[in-house]
């Protein structure tokens, strides 16, 4: 699934302990794993599939339906309500009002990576530790098992990923004999040709999106984002990744090299198709957009590896996916960690990637018989192989701040203004910095 910009007042969008973040209440968790409940063997887990009971899922993601079915089968005496309550920000404004209510909270929810610190340090969901979930990091690739850890406990076990790839129109490249670029320099250089050759194509389309351009940093090596507990720093400024990125990045808005079209929207999908927009380069969960939103051009498309910042590296990063998580409020928490283990670990995996899924978990990334399934799609390409090597090369160290639903929120703000009124790229990031820095402030966070 895609890494959702959100667009939520600032009101809408407060952190979950917003309430009363004065730091009693909203601390860093002491990182022992139990909530304060001790362990839960798997015994216990077990006890409470056999006794049975009802549990709510709140997730918007489609392949969970037949995990929800394939879950009830094998234990009969559970019965999973699966709830749509909105895609990712609107869930989150429901899940906040429910918290806050202290009544509608579901058992389990679907979270993605960027907002989760925001719901584990508002203490919403339980750390997993308990149930020694921390046994299982090898279990899923590096990105998002280091999502789901926050302040030292395990808040939510990964149910995907999105480590990036370049997708690109081979059928344009091919048209103007365009190199497929092995590094951000060479995709410059296509961007130039390309639209020299024919000024109503472009070589990708941005108007600014928070998820893509954080994520483009992450690969280029940068931390704009340290957090520890409460305590939190933001600096694009003087982030050597972030320098990185903007040099490449203000060469293609100054010549204007990027299509004003908005992402998902109906002409960005006919950019697509027509070949105006000539590449994508996002998380691994685009190809099941490509067959449905963009069917005309089947067989035009290839997925690469995403180009580099300097030449010969191999750096990644992951752009979007989600994990589940059990809600601290929620009366069945041994049957809600028996859902959350049989959809991101156990058989439930299968049955989602079957259905479209892209996986977190090693042993499913590096099998033969994902890594060689063919796209058909894509000319019968084994784009797993591509989509699985990005996986395993995403840079560790990566942060989200714990108000990151905010952030998002008002990345357009800021940053839009070098898409639109030729504000340099550098200084619209400080502003977002600048907007970020002020609501953690308000919120209680101690910026440094």
């Amino acid at each position: 699934m895609r890494h959702t910009t959100l667009s939520r007042a600032a009101g809408v969008l407060a952190t979950l302990c917003a309430a009363s973040l004065g730091l009693v209440a909203c601390g860093s968790s002491s990182g022992s794993g139990s909530d304060g409940g001790g362990k839960t063997s798997a015994s216990d887990v077990q006890s409470a599939l056999d006794k049975g009971g009802d549990i709510t899922v709140w997730a918007w993601e489609p392949t969970l339906k037949q995990v929800v079915a394939d879950f009830q089968a094998k234990y009969p005496k559970v019965h999973v309500k699966l709830v749509n309550a909105g895609t990712g920000n609107d869930q989150y404004t429901a899940l906040q009002n429910a918290v806050q209510a202290g009544k509608g909270v579901p058992d389990v929810a679907q979270i993605e990576y960027y907002a989760l610190s925001q719901f584990a340090l508002g203490k919403s969901v339980t750390d997993l530790g308990a149930y020694g979930a921390k046994s299982l990091a090898k279990s899923y690739s590096t990105g998002p098992w280091s999502s789901v850890n926050v302040d030292g406990g395990v808040y939510a076990l990964p149910m995907d990923s999105g480590p990036m790839a370049l997708f690109y129109n081979k059928k344009v490249f091919d048209k103007y004999k365009l190199p497929v670029p092995t590094t951000w320099d060479q995709y410059l250089d296509d961007a130039r040709k390309l639209h020299k050759a024919d000024p109503k194509a472009y070589i990708t389309s941005d108007t600014g999106d928070a998820g893509m351009t954080t994520s483009l940093i992450w690969q280029a090596g940068g931390k704009p984002y340290k957090v520890d507990g409460t305590k939190v720093s933001v600096n694009f400024g003087t982030d050597a990744g972030t320098a990185t990125y903007t040099k490449v990045w203000q060469q293609l808005i100054n010549e204007h090299l990027l299509s004003p079209v908005s992402g998902w929207s109906d002409q960005w999908y006919k950019g697509l198709a027509d070949g105006t927009i000539a590449t994508l380069a996002t998380g691994a969960w685009m190809p099941a957009n490509f067959t449905s939103g963009v069917a005309s051009a089947s067989g035009d498309w290839r997925a690469a590896p995403l180009p580099q910042w300097q030449a010969g590296q191999n750096a990644s990063a992951e752009n979007g996916g989600s994990s589940l998580a059990v809600m601290k409020a929620g009366g069945k928490k041994d049957l809600a960690y028996a859902f959350v283990q049989y959809a991101t670990h156990g058989a439930g995996v299968q049955t989602r990637i079957k259905n479209g899924a892209f996986p977190a978990t090693t042993a499913d990334l590096d099998s033969a018989a994902f890594q060689n399934e063919p796209f058909p799609y894509f000319g019968g390409q084994q784009a797993n192989k591509i989509f699985a090597e990005s996986a395993k090369n995403v840079l560790p160290g990566w942060s989200y701040l714990p108000y990151q639903v905010y952030a998002n929120s008002v990345f357009n703000d800021a940053v839009g203004k070098a898409y639109s009124s030729g504000t340099p790229l550098t200084s619209a990031l400080t502003a977002w910095q600048d907007k970020s820095v002020s609501y953690g402030k308000q919120q209680g966070f101690t910026l440094q």
